[in-house]
């Protein structure tokens, strides 16, 4: 019987511990009494650490890089205690190799996310070519003329002024100037190549819808939203054309 007893004792002790332990979760989120300054402050500094570190993580997960936030978290309460087990230069090391890691995951992703882009602008352009009212020119870029315009198109030293809205392949807006509420105003040449032929075929009062391939426009470069290798689509209507004074000759 004692020994029936001390076994049953047995079981309920360790039954009791692999229930602390498995509330012992470090991922466990708790409500916590946050009633004076100290308290509210105390937390803040922790959920803005925390909130700092999880936009980290989670840029890392998107180039692959997967890490166990339960143990950045045992790493983090340990520090605080000053018991952390590896050394300042055990840490430093293991930083700059995940530093490492991360820059090489960064560079594969864009890499094979440009070849994707570069593709998927292919595809596009040789489907939208088909289109009637679509015209190519020798260079590759497309354009569709929504309003024609009237007077003397720009040359490519001009200024020009003109509205325009300019969309990813799959709708999404990295810049309008319709959006400010005002037109832009800039040099011809100081553009992209696909915007410096193309505003040149317009006239003033012209509305004109462009295709640009990605080597008429940013090529492998990313820009803001723009991500390399992007076949862009413009809609750009010319407002006014700024005329460049010909260069005078010395006598």
């Amino acid at each position: 019987m004692k020994k029936a007893a001390i076994a049953m004792l047995v079981t309920s002790v360790i039954g009791l511990t692999a229930c602390q332990q498995e509330k012992a979760d470090p991922m466990l989120v708790e409500q916590v009494t946050l009633e004076t300054d100290d308290q509210k402050q105390a937390y803040a500094i922790g959920a803005n650490m925390g909130k700092f570190l999880e936009q980290n993580l989670s840029q890392q997960e998107e180039m692959g890089v997967m890490l166990d936030k339960s143990l950045i978290v045992k790493g983090f309460v340990a520090a605080i205690q000053d018991k952390g087990q590896l050394t300042e230069e055990e840490m430093q090391a293991t930083l700059e190799s995940l530093k490492t890691r991360t820059q090489e995951a960064m560079t594969a992703k864009a890499k094979a996310d440009g070849e994707a882009n570069l593709e998927e602008g292919k595809a596009y352009l040789a489907e939208n070519a088909k289109r009637e009212g679509v015209t190519t020119t020798d260079s590759g870029l497309q354009y569709e003329v929504m309003q024609e315009g009237e007077g003397q198109s720009p040359r490519a030293i001009d200024t020009v002024k003109v509205h325009y809205k300019g969309t990813l392949l799959d709708g999404t807006e990295f810049d309008s100037s319709y959006s400010r509420g005002e037109p832009a105003i800039f040099p011809l040449n100081r553009v992209i190549a696909g915007w410096t032929e193309g505003v040149q075929l317009m006239k003033p009062g012209a509305k004109y819808k462009f295709h640009i391939p990605s080597d008429l426009a940013y090529g492998e470069r990313a820009a803001g939203q723009i991500p390399s290798n992007a076949t862009l689509v413009f809609e750009v209507e010319l407002l006014e054309v700024v005329k460049a004074e010909e260069p005078t000759t010395a006598e």
